[in-house]
């Protein structure tokens, strides 16, 4: 009996991931021998970054002390919500950085990665036909996601003249009876922008006026360059239901560790069942990696010494990305505010897009980058994400190469830009 081909769930196939599937390329052209330059994830570790040692430390000890029958067994199951001073750790920091009023470490819980925890909360809110508003562009995670659940995709368009800020002409126009909740990267990624007080506020009004959940993506929340402050949008609401998302993989030097969380500020309880329903998923898993949440207490509460030794790096090679990249003729760089990306504009011959220019640069030159319609742009537009992690020398080295590559490519398709 011949076996029959197994068929994938129609489901995934929207689900896409521009950031990793381009390194598949990448992967090929290496083994082939050429040079690559990666400038398309951001993993800090990967760079000159490094995790503190305390925070290592820490987890190293709490393993090493694990006795079996013990309360300091870290090789155990764990509350799924997580362990409970890593909860409190998170919520102290809640209270007070954050400025988010009463929260305790029932308002905690914590997954694997950030990742998880906004997974869990799509998950759990939508039925087949609803939709949730994400930012366009935005982090692609949520477009991939909520298809997966049954969830229909409903972008709002950042407007890059105002410095990638949030649009509420847009939002007007994309919000229907279906919508159960909207999406806040702040800081953004990919564009760096960091939200006005303004800005929060009216997410605030809008949702209000449309009974909406705000999902607040906080990651980068420690990572902002110009002297400039994050305001977390929880704090500003004394109604509207508010799932925070943060975690240790930017902020602290440590993605791959996989530590993350999720912050419900309820002040009306209008998410009770909805918490619950999060809560059956996060029993459903068992509990996100146990010894790796003895660092959240250590890393919240302890040291920021990294913060001050990474800050000068950043704003250096973020202030080289402005300046080299809208130095080239057809390309203009809108200055990030936070984060580790830049989301330049590329003016494109017609008929050309942006994964096509991309493509070809990487073919060309070995500098790899992500095309803009990866992370859901304004159709028409022509962008790609640059992480400028990588050390000043490399850097330099990507942005002449794209120059130079830029030029050749414009003459290519006999294309003069504006």
């Amino acid at each position: 009996m011949t076996l029959r081909k197994i068929i994938p769930a129609e489901r995934t196939n929207k689900v896409t991931y521009a950031i990793r599937d381009i390194v598949v390329k990448a992967k090929k052209l290496e083994a082939e021998g050429k040079k690559i330059l990666y400038l398309n994830i951001g993993d800090p570790p990967v760079y000159d970054f490094e995790t503190p040692l305390h925070l290592r430390q820490s987890v190293a000890q709490k393993i090493i002390d694990s006795t079996a029958g013990s309360k300091k067994n870290v090789a155990t199951y764990c509350d799924s919500m997580g362990i409970e001073v890593a909860r409190e750790a998170i919520a102290w920091d809640a209270r007070t950085n954050k400025k988010i009023k009463n929260i305790t470490k029932d308002n905690v819980i914590i997954s694997s990665g950030a990742s998880e925890a906004i997974t869990i909360s799509i998950a759990a809110l939508v039925n087949p036909g609803d939709n949730i508003m994400t930012p366009s562009p935005g982090y692609p995670l949520y477009n991939g996601q909520i298809p997966v659940y049954h969830g229909e995709l409903n972008p709002y368009f950042l407007n890059e003249e105002k410095g990638w800020q949030i649009d509420f002409d847009e939002l007007e126009k994309s919000v229907n009876e279906r919508t159960k909740a909207i999406v806040v990267i702040n800081p953004n990624n990919p564009t760096g922008a960091n939200y006005t007080k303004e800005s929060l506020q009216n997410i605030i009004k809008f949702a209000r006026k449309h009974n909406l959940v705000i999902l607040a993506d906080e990651i980068y929340d420690k990572l902002l360059y110009d002297n400039q402050k994050h305001i977390s949008i929880a704090s500003l609401s004394d109604d509207v239901p508010v799932i925070t998302f943060g975690g240790l993989s930017k902020n602290y030097i440590m993605p791959g560790w996989r530590v993350g969380w999720g912050i419900f500020h309820d002040p009306l309880s209008v998410m009770e069942d909805y918490r619950e329903a999060i809560n059956k998923l996060l029993r459903a898993r068992l509990c996100s990696p146990h010894p790796q949440q003895h660092m959240i207490a250590d890393a919240l509460k302890g040291p920021q010494d990294h913060l001050e030794m990474i800050s000068p790096k950043l704003h250096k090679r973020r202030d080289m990305t402005y300046t080299m990249l809208n130095d080239i003729p057809g390309i203009s760089c809108v200055k990030p505010e936070g984060a580790f990306y830049a989301f330049p504009k590329i003016q494109l011959p017609e008929g050309v897009d942006d994964e096509e220019y991309v493509l070809n640069l990487l073919e060309e030159t070995g500098v790899l980058v992500v095309f803009g319609k990866g992370f859901g742009e304004k159709p028409g537009t022509g962008h790609f994400r640059i992480v400028f992690l990588p050390d000043e020398e490399t850097l330099e080295k990507s942005y002449n190469l794209i120059a130079e590559f830029t030029k050749q490519f414009y003459k290519k398709y006999n294309f003069t830009p504006k």
